[in-house]
């Protein structure tokens, strides 16, 4: 027997039957249950009968005997959603050969694993990428940046981006800044894949369709909002951020409540901010980006020569400690690299509050080196911010302190 076939195991008082997975030694067996837990046990005390060969069963259908389509019939009554797909654990599946879970559907493969998407709108699918989200790159942003664009222009009335959680809100806000978009764009992804009981899948891809059907024209994140399979949040792309690596409420919306709000059970949506509605925009793509923009982090100790690190980089976005500071040994590096012409932005290590280098003799001496000051924009969307910038605007000191996108917010006040 090897790993993928199906087989029944004996043991004791127990019977397990499930698709055989690789095993790290010789005396143990590992079977993927029909549940989506794995059971190991001892092949000395297990009888072990081989139901079928090389079968790796997927969503509940063997992939050897399945030949089916993804049949999708138009109904002039609903809208039209775009999904696009970049891969990412929404888009996973077990690879019984490996035992690792590995993106592997198309567009319209998520459609067949998610039926409860059916009735809800006419769907279009296309494939951008097939990756792990550690594995985005700009390139692949710039990309997606069209494909949505596409996808607009030829009708969508809304776009689902299905994307890996890891790096979510950063291909969130690359969008924000390079989209002015007429209609909802909506990132969703999952945190634990389709053959897990506990799967985030289905709930979190029918939230977003639902959200890509609403007046909200910007770009937000749609991920669950508790552990509970009740409601989703809807954040917005450029505020949002992964907190936890594995819980499926992860996301938060930082320095803020979320936007908005799904309720599976009744699919209402509700919004508790101000937002861009449908169509007041026309549609515009501004997708070039600087690529040599870094992001740093300070921290005690940091020796100055770590900055030569980034010696003639085009930008650096710093993570500095409270209001906006570093060791004030490293201001006269920096200043350095911004005679030199690289672009400084401030940043706050802090998950609340803004950047405000006017308090103490430090910040002013960076903002006298030339440091431009990020108020309370999140560190990963600044960077992505200033890639932008970089490339889109003449005043980029003067784009990075003005809100493009609703990463900027006017005032940081406390919140519950």
């Amino acid at each position: 027997m090897n790993p993928g076939d199906r087989v029944r195991v004996d043991r004791a008082d127990r019977t397990y039957e499930g698709v055989l997975l690789p095993s790290s030694t010789d005396d143990h067996l590992v079977v993927k249950l029909e549940g989506g837990y794995n059971v190991g046990v001892d092949r000395a005390d297990a009888d072990v009968e081989l139901l079928a060969e090389d079968v790796y069963e997927i969503d509940g259908t063997d992939a050897a005997d399945d030949t089916s389509g993804s049949e999708i019939e138009f109904d002039d009554d609903l809208p039209t959603i775009s999904l696009i797909s970049t891969g990412g654990t929404i888009a996973s599946t077990v690879d019984y050969r490996t035992g690792a879970v590995t993106a592997q559907f198309d567009a319209e493969d998520v459609l067949r694993a998610v039926p409860d998407l059916a009735g809800r709108a006419n769907y279009r699918g296309r494939v951008v990428a097939n990756i792990l989200s550690e594995n985005m790159e700009p390139p692949i942003w710039q990309d997606l940046a069209r494909a949505v664009a596409d996808e607009i222009e030829a009708g969508a009335d809304g776009v689902v981006v299905m994307h890996g959680t890891d790096t979510m809100q950063y291909s969130a806000s690359a969008l924000a800044f390079m989209l002015e978009t007429p209609v909802p764009i909506v990132f969703t992804g999952s945190q634990r894949s389709a053959d897990r009981p506990s799967s985030d899948n289905v709930m979190n891809a029918v939230s977003a369709v639902e959200a890509a059907k609403s007046d909200c024209a910007e770009v937000l994140v749609c991920m669950h909002a508790s552990e509970n399979d009740d409601v989703c949040a809807l954040h917005r792309g450029t505020r949002v951020r992964k907190n936890h690596t594995s819980r499926r409420d992860a996301f938060e919306t930082v320095g803020a409540e979320p936007l908005g709000k799904v309720d599976y059970e009744t699919e209402e949506i509700e919004f508790r901010g101000d937002y861009r509605e449908r169509d007041a925009v026309d549609l515009d793509l501004s997708d070039g980006l600087e690529n040599d923009v870094e992001l740093l982090k300070f921290t005690p100790g940091m020796d100055p020569a770590f900055l030569d690190v980034v010696e003639g980089s085009a930008g650096v976005v710093i993570e500095g400690t409270g209001l906006g500071h570093v060791h004030t040994d490293l201001i006269p590096r920096i200043e350095a690299l911004i005679d030199d012409g690289t672009t400084v932005v401030m940043t706050s290590q802090c998950l609340e509050g803004r950047v405000c280098d006017r308090v103490y003799d430090t910040g002013r001496d960076l903002l006298e080196a030339g440091v431009i000051e990020a108020g309370d924009t999140l560190p990963g969307t600044a960077k992505v911010k200033l890639m932008w910038a970089l490339a889109n605007s003449e005043r980029v000191e003067e784009a990075m302190q003005t809100s493009l996108a609703g990463e900027l917010q006017e005032r940081s006040v406390p919140w519950e």
